[in-house]
């Protein structure tokens, strides 16, 4: 009786399909990609502590974002780098739930996720993927997802329609108080402030719904993989280079540092 439990709280992982040769080079590029997410947005986690003066609330915000981007690449990129010399990747299915809702943002929204997760019964033991997420999951079951689905695309289509509306609404605002204002040098750095949030937010925004688009088409595996590893790479790399340099004081001590170098 506990092998069976053991054996049915072990998934396998599909992970990443890369050839022996090209193992290597892989290993390295995610793992310097990971070492820099960590050191640019921790770095600016211990600046923006460090210095009163950035004890603000946009600042704070920065932070808090940083800490996030940080979380959210140590619970995939790891086990990504523990996998991909592996032929056979294991995982336990507790650690799988984990991972699959651990970047959630809200506190009651991952709960009540996982709540419907986990009641469902489980016959198969693949995960076809590189890491652990909340589509992966359901098609573990072999029992009606129809609930799942049903709050899945109801949580989407609020959350789509909330954060497009905000954001629409805060830049016709912006835009709005631009063309009434006539500093050129304060619009200049609205302008500059907005196109780089506008930019991650199309990032993030496109990469996810690329992933939950290929997640319909079983054929195109080997691209949601991609999609899915770049999701959780490409933004937490790019918001401490695009935030961190707008904040004058990060800009000085790099200069400082390279200078000294």
């Amino acid at each position: 009786m506990e092998n069976l439990t053991l054996q049915t709280d072990i998934l396998l992982l599909e992970g990443l399909k890369v050839t022996p040769q090209s193992a290597a080079p892989a290993f390295i590029l995610l793992l310097l990609i990971y070492i820099f997410i960590m050191m640019a947005n921790l770095g600016l986690v211990v600046l923006i502590s460090m210095e009163t003066s950035l004890h603000q609330p946009m600042y704070l915000l920065f932070c808090n974002m940083s800490v996030n981007d940080a979380f959210g690449a140590s619970t995939i990129i790891p086990r990504i780098l523990q996998d991909i010399f592996q032929s056979q990747r294991y995982i336990y299915y507790a650690d799988c739930v984990f991972q699959a809702f651990s970047w959630g943002v809200n506190l009651v929204l991952v709960l009540i996720l996982i709540g419907l997760t986990v009641r469902l019964s489980r016959c198969r033991k693949v995960i076809f993927n590189p890491f652990c997420d909340n589509a992966s999951l359901f098609k573990l079951s072999c029992e009606s997802v129809l609930i799942n689905n049903i709050y899945g695309l109801a949580y989407t289509v609020v959350l789509l329609s909330s954060s497009l509306g905000s954001v629409t609404l805060t830049y016709a605002r912006i835009a709005i108080s631009c063309l009434s204002n006539k500093n050129g040098a304060l619009n200049s750095k609205a302008l500059q402030t907005c196109a780089t949030h506008l930019l991650m937010y199309i990032i993030m925004f496109a990469s996810g719904c690329v992933i939950i688009f290929l997640h319909r088409f079983p054929h195109l595996s080997d691209q949601r993989k991609v999609a899915s590893i770049m999701f959780h790479v490409v933004p937490p790399a790019m918001n401490a280079i695009i935030y961190g340099l707008q904040i004058k004081a990060v800009r000085q001590k790099i200069f400082i540092f390279i200078s000294q170098t």
